[in-house]
């Protein structure tokens, strides 16, 4: 079922709020550098996530934990400069907020100043109510981050599905109404069961936006360099590849490789 689009012409956390309350879903990818944050602001997004996955996709790093908070705002800087319309969210990443909520302040205040994001996302429910609470008392905007949070993975010790069981579950629910409460504007729901994610999204008037987290939240998350099959090893069941683009780049940079060494490129209208 389609429901009406506002145009806005620049999104903020007010518009996120709207859209739930108005039924329009909320479309928000990742990027990390300017050449294709254009691409995906120009493409109509609502929101870039600039997120600490920049530590497997763009560094090659198996976890998010190495990126650093200098990283993180070197990439949030390329992304700003080249979006128009869209709302952009960065990640704090892991150790500059989970310690002491003073040093959250100061990672915040950082990312925002040095790259003019327009708001911070952390990872973590109860544990870290009180450095969300110094960032909010800050006037920076929050987005949370319950269910899957990769910067734990040590802690899990799987990226397996979280909240299957009635204990966790019932911690997310409550989590998630504390990071409402507390003023976070969204929450990002990263792999759990459909079911509570519905449960979830109708139990706060925030907006929550899922990743493996089934359709009946309010909007949707994707990794870009995912979702445009430009990385093939990762095969999620919730990953939708629009494009296939590591065939296609191959086959182009083969075929470049190949006209190099033929000769054909550059030919006589390729040259001056």
């Amino acid at each position: 079922m389609s429901t009406a689009k506002k145009e806005y012409k620049r999104v903020t956390v007010k518009s996120l709020v709207d859209m739930k309350a108005t039924g329009e879903k909320i479309s928000m990818l990742t990027a990390y550098d300017y050449t294709m944050a254009k691409i995906v602001d120009g493409a109509g997004i609502d929101v870039i996530l600039v997120g600490d996955s920049a530590s497997n996709v763009m560094a090659g790093h198996e976890t998010t934990l190495p990126i650093t908070l200098d990283q993180m705002i070197y990439h949030a800087s390329s992304v700003i400069r080249a979006i128009d319309r869209c709302l952009v969210v960065v990640d704090l990443p892991f150790g500059s907020y989970q310690s002491d909520p003073k040093e959250a302040l100061r990672s915040a205040i950082r990312i925002m100043k040095e790259s003019g994001a327009h708001s911070v996302k952390l990872e973590g429910g109860k544990e870290i109510k009180e450095s969300i609470k110094r960032i909010l008392n800050a006037g920076i905007p929050v987005m949370g981050h319950l269910g899957l949070t990769p910067q734990s993975i040590y802690k899990f010790g799987t990226y397996t599905v979280r909240a299957k069981e009635e204990q966790e579950a019932e911690q997310l629910l409550e989590d998630a109404k504390m990071l409402e409460r507390i003023g976070c504007f969204a929450i990002v729901l990263e792999k759990i069961p459909a079911a509570l994610a519905k449960q979830v999204a109708e139990s706060v008037s925030i907006p929550i936006i899922g990743i493996g987290a089934g359709p009946h939240v309010d909007g949707q998350v994707l990794v870009l360099h995912d979702m445009l099959g430009m990385t093939h090893e990762f095969n999620p069941r919730f990953l939708r590849r629009y494009l296939h683009l590591y065939e296609e780049m191959t086959k182009a940079i083969s075929q470049y490789v190949d006209d190099v060494k033929t000769q054909d490129f550059p030919n006589e209208s390729e040259q001056y």
